[in-house]
């Protein structure tokens, strides 16, 4: 029995020095851990304070390099070729009133008056030396004409011409080494690619000296787009990037920074309605270029011409009656005695089917046509005349 009390007393002895030796030697461990660590990183840099005094610029760098595009780069590239232009222009104005007898009998008779009326606009530089394009409706009749570059300045510009038909009017500003946009060729746009409209919209330019942009795809090419007046909109290439007022005049570009397009006009879906619904308008630059050229030559396009003769269009009964295969063409109607059409061998009742080049479909093809040539141009007609074709030349004067 003492043998047996010897032995637990024994064991219960190890059972409490066993632990507390396991526990000295982690404790031993950790301490002797701790100056072996201490020692080995001794001297060495933070890593996190390392990350921020020296490699910050380079990870904002790396982070604005993912955010760029071809479209971030193609308006860093043009933004500066863009100016906001403003315009004075006198118009003379008649009160309705004036014109009735009533209130006539009481101011007397009154004259037609003087207004100044104040627009804006958007334009782009395409030389160093000053040249800015922009539409005829924007400062084609101005009386002044200033421009807003992006460094802030405003100047004065001078008008070297315009077009009214086309649309596009030419300026230049007295500057030199200014940016200027490069021409693309608008021949070769793909729909569905890539474009940027870039301008004053709403005078928003003004603000901070600085175009607004907007996005958007090719939506369609060599469009043709009723207007008031002789202007002919043909070539026109249609987008759904945003126009509002004030982009008119500015350059529709390419992902690759080259101006494709003069920014125009627009459908609001009504007339009670001024802002964009996607469809907008942009005149082909091959075809500014050209007018562009001629203004800065002449300064003006002579289209001072008459052809003397009138048309209507052709319906199911016409058609019918004149034994035509369809509806395509326009018939005379009236031939002015004595005009270039009188002595060409034009007739009433003729169908004219094709003009040079274009096809005449209906009295839109016909008017853009004719209205779209230049005093001098000869003119080759193609009609169908008692049912067979025949062709009519005359030179327009």
């Amino acid at each position: 029995m003492q043998a047996m009390a010897k032995i637990n007393t024994g064991m219960n002895r190890y059972k409490i020095v066993l632990p507390v030796i396991i526990i000295f030697t982690l404790i031993a461990g950790m301490l002797i851990g701790g100056v072996i660590l201490t020692k080995f990183f001794k001297g060495k840099p933070v890593i996190n304070q390392s990350l921020t005094q020296v490699d910050k610029k380079q990870i904002n760098q790396n982070v604005s390099e993912d955010r760029q595009t071809s479209i971030t780069k193609a308006i860093s590239k043009v933004s500066s070729s863009i100016v906001g232009i403003n315009v004075e222009e006198v118009r003379t104005v008649q009160d309705p009133f004036f014109n009735d007898p009533f209130f006539r009998q009481f101011f007397g008779e009154t004259g037609p008056q003087k207004q100044v009326v104040r627009g804006l606009g958007s334009g782009y530089i395409i030389s160093e030396d000053g040249y800015i394009l922009t539409n005829d409706h924007v400062a084609g009749n101005a009386t002044k004409i200033s421009v807003t570059l992006t460094t802030g300045e405003t100047v004065n510009a001078k008008l070297i011409g315009s077009d009214p038909v086309t649309d596009v009017a030419l300026l230049k500003i007295e500057k030199n080494n200014l940016p200027y946009i490069n021409f693309g060729n608008s021949d070769n746009i793909i729909i569905g690619e890539w474009v940027i409209a870039l301008g004053n919209p709403f005078g928003l330019f003004e603000i901070n000296d600085k175009p607004t942009v907007t996005v958007g795809v090719v939506s369609a090419t060599n469009m043709k787009v009723s207007a008031e007046g002789n202007r002919v909109y043909k070539d026109m290439i249609q987008t759904d990037a945003s126009i509002n007022a004030g982009n008119s005049g500015g350059p529709l570009v390419d992902v690759e920074g080259n101006v494709i397009g003069m920014n125009t006009i627009i459908y609001t879906g009504s007339q009670f309605s001024q802002g964009s619904i996607g469809v907008g308008f942009a005149i082909s630059i091959n075809r500014v270029k050209k007018i562009m050229e001629e203004l800065k030559a002449g300064g003006k396009i002579d289209r001072s011409f008459n052809v003397g003769f009138r048309i209507q269009g052709i319906d199911d009964q016409m058609a019918k009656y004149y034994k035509l295969n369809d509806k395509n063409g326009v018939i005379v109607t009236q031939i002015q005695k004595g005009s270039i059409s009188d002595n060409a061998g034009l007739k009433v009742e003729d169908v004219i089917i094709a003009v040079n080049e274009d096809k005449i479909r209906n009295e839109q093809d016909l008017i853009f046509s004719i209205n779209d040539r230049r005093k001098g141009d000869i003119l080759k007609m193609k009609i169908i005349r008692g049912g067979s074709e025949k062709e009519i030349e005359m030179k327009l004067e």
